[in-house]
């Protein structure tokens, strides 16, 4: 009896505090929703995504580039090559995974919402010009997304369980000369990392983005859809990198695949249409769009802001996350990585953004207006494919937010094992996990402008260090290009590097 009572008075205790809980939260998401609190955020977020961000990060890449002497032009085809062989793993190289798996775990936290409803966001509010300078980003993006890479195995070192750390927080404290204030931006971009993974980019908007989807193409209710996916990132996640990689390996090409060749469907039934559609992006890059339909006008200083900053969220160029992944890789040379991981920018941006570009601009919805941004790449499938250009939309957004989620559920991890220790890393995933399920219940417009707040944040330590480390990344890529050569003598003895037979004594 007195067991039953105090069983009883428990459960009435834990039914307040879930009350009280409820009412807490309920309060926190009205304030969010509010007006004034909105009109702060976007003032912030326009702040932090202003000029200065944006000529930081475009000025970094052409800088780069220079010293790199088009790396990204001139070393495409080898770095494409290295992504074809980089399957085999060397095993007398320190890493976790293969370089491969590397740039899958990196790409499945790149192509996500971005490259649907961010390509949509950044032509509505931007015009179709918005995507020739989403281009221009990602062609120096590329550059810098090399160097990233580049550091981040080269300053990389081992936690206290073994596995393998690195990243923006490593070199810019282990690689700056001024250790007065290398620590503290370190920390600084460890600590708005964890703020991304799990209140922005990494949480919130892909949970959003699934549940917002499946509900209205398939009628299954948010609440089911958000139970399974934490389900699903549950057992992926509590593996660790090999866990992740490995799912990577497998959904990334295959999606991206099958959405591209969706997006051809589309391109191709409007095949008429592309040399005006391309006369188009050139022609708003550059003069002022006048509006049409939904689409309000946008003169070239919006079309450049809306194409670098939505080219940026989706590729990460300068972010800072993707050497995280790059870390982890079982590869002996630096530049390699570098290398390979350049191609991520190429694929998500130069290809998949491309492809979602023309099949908007082809279609003719980007007039909606940015309140349609969402549906728009749907619009666009199912006025080509009808019905089963919707179910092409959601099943790839499905498995694009979903790798998103686990890649930033593994940057999350190692900065909160960077500030914290290892100790951290199961609490930190459990609480991800339960983000995840609770993002089901969130619609709000606060929780998108707060991932692109941390983004941006997350920008300027890691900017400030490449520029600083240009020269190690000079040094090492020379290195590495000096030792190709020398293994090119070697296999072929009577060929010097220009072709041309060598000269006997």
């Amino acid at each position: 009896m007195l067991l039953k009572t105090r069983i009883e008075e428990l459960c009435t205790l834990v039914q307040k505090a879930l009350t009280q809980t409820n009412t807490v939260f309920g309060t926190v998401i009205d304030t969010l929703n509010s007006d004034t609190v909105i009109a702060h955020l976007n003032g912030i977020d326009g702040f932090v995504w202003g000029p200065p961000l944006l000529l930081l990060l475009i000025g970094t890449g052409i800088y780069l580039s220079l010293r790199l002497k088009l790396i990204q032009i001139f070393r495409l085809p080898l770095a494409l090559k290295n992504v074809l062989s980089s399957r085999k793993i060397d095993k007398r190289a320190e890493g976790d995974i293969s370089s491969f798996a590397a740039l899958c775990t990196a790409l499945s936290a790149t192509i996500g919402t971005g490259n649907i409803v961010g390509v949509a966001t950044a032509l509505a509010k931007g015009g179709p010009g918005a995507l020739f300078w989403m281009w221009l980003a990602a062609f120096f993006g590329m550059a810098t997304k090399y160097s990233e890479a580049l550091l981040a195995v080269k300053y990389r070192t081992t936690d206290a369980n073994g596995q393998i750390s690195g990243g923006p927080m490593y070199y810019i404290k282990n690689g700056l000369a001024d250790k007065s204030y290398s620590g503290i931006l370190a920390k600084l971009f460890a600590f708005f990392g964890i703020c991304a993974a799990c209140l922005g980019v990494g949480t919130f908007t892909q949970v959003n983005a699934i549940v917002s989807s499946v509900e209205a193409t398939f009628g299954i209710p948010g609440m089911n859809t958000a139970i399974v996916l934490a389900f699903f990132v549950a057992l992926v996640t509590i593996g660790g990198i090999k866990s992740i990689s490995k799912v990577a390996q497998f959904m990334v090409p295959v999606m991206a695949v099958a959405y591209v060749f969706g997006c051809l469907l589309v391109i191709g039934l409007n095949l008429e249409k592309l040399p005006s559609a391309l006369c188009l992006i050139l022609k708003s890059a550059f003069t002022p769009t006048a509006a049409s339909g939904g689409f309000l006008g946008a003169g070239v200083m919006l079309a450049i802001q809306m194409g670098i900053a939505r080219g940026i969220f989706s590729n990460e160029s300068g972010l800072g996350s993707s050497p995280i992944a790059a870390a982890a890789a079982k590869v002996k040379e630096p530049a390699k990585q570098g290398l390979i991981s350049m191609t991520g920018t190429f694929f998500d941006t130069i290809v998949i953004c491309t492809m979602t570009g023309l099949t908007l601009i082809l279609s003719g919805t980007w007039t909606k207006g940015a309140s349609e941004a969402a549906h728009m790449t749907s619009a666009a499938f199912s006025e080509a494919l009808s019905s089963t250009g919707a179910y092409i939309v959601t099943v790839g957004l499905i498995f694009f937010a979903f790798t998103t989620i686990l890649g930033w559920n593994y940057y999350g991890e190692r900065c909160i094992e960077y500030l914290v220790g290892v100790k951290a890393i199961l609490p930190y995933k459990v609480v991800y996990v339960l983000l995840v399920a609770a993002g089901g219940f969130l619609s709000i417009e606060a929780v998108w402008i707060i991932a692109d707040v941390f983004n941006g944040l997350m920008a300027f330590p890691n900017l400030v260090a490449l520029l600083a480390l240009s020269g190690v990344v000079v040094a090492e890529t020379e290195k590495y290009l000096k030792n190709l050569e020398s293994k090119t003598l070697e296999s072929n003895p009577s060929d010097n590097i220009y072709g041309k037979k060598a000269e006997g004594p």
